[in-house]
């Protein structure tokens, strides 16, 4: 595995420590606050809700992997090393899953411990494809590779498809899919159009080698 992040080029950025502890407070405070509003919307009734919020179905959405694949992504590849991407995505699933599951436990009085339990095992795996998605803004054909890997992610969980069908999941899921391209293009037209190619092929591979579906 080192072997093959070597082939990566990407600069560690150097900052002081107080300042990437801050950092990490702050990501986790923002998912102890997305934990908390998710679990909110779920146990707020549906004509209590604003329009907009109930129009886009936000509540579903929230309760799905493409927001949070997302922001785990932009997460990662803007910490300053592969280090501290993984340590802030923990400390963002963290601060998540606890937050809501402590909401569902104390105040709307239930606790659902298996998908608990999937969330917690997301939670501590989360640290190691995080370190791999910095290395996906780096330069050279294994950035590239990551970057198409994690492309082909958001596709699979945004569109619906097949041989003879293709549709979007949803308005939100098509927005989160257009955000992480954003995030994951290259420095030039040619390798972000290669990135995309390359995206699609793995989801359609992925879709045919794969038993299970995550959207």
């Amino acid at each position: 595995m080192s072997d093959f992040l070597n082939g990566i080029r990407h600069t560690e950025k150097k900052i002081p420590a107080v300042r990437q502890v801050v950092y990490t407070v702050c990501i986790l405070l923002l998912g102890v606050g997305l934990g908390v509003f998710s679990k909110f919307l779920d146990c707020t009734a549906s004509n209590e809700l604003p329009v907009l919020i109930e129009y886009l179905d936000v509540r579903n959405f929230l309760g799905r992997f493409p927001v949070w694949i997302l922001l785990a992504v932009c997460i990662s590849v803007y910490s300053m090393s592969p280090v501290r991407a993984g340590i802030n995505v923990l400390a963002f699933f963290a601060g998540m899953v606890t937050s809501y599951y402590l909401y569902s436990n104390f105040i709307a009085g239930f606790f659902p411990k298996s998908y608990a339990m999937i969330w917690i095992v997301f939670t501590l795996i989360s640290p190691f494809p995080a370190a791999l998605c910095w290395y996906a803004k780096g330069e050279g054909g294994v950035a590239v590779f990551l970057s198409a890997g994690i492309f082909a992610c958001l596709f699979d969980l945004t569109f619906s498809y097949g041989w003879l069908y293709f549709d979007i999941r949803s308005p939100l899921e098509l927005l989160v899919f257009v955000c992480g391209f954003a995030v994951l293009r290259r420095g030039t037209v040619r390798e972000t159009l290669l990135m995309a190619g390359m995206g699609v092929a793995l989801a359609w591979l992925l879709r045919i080698v794969l038993p299970f579906r995550f959207g």
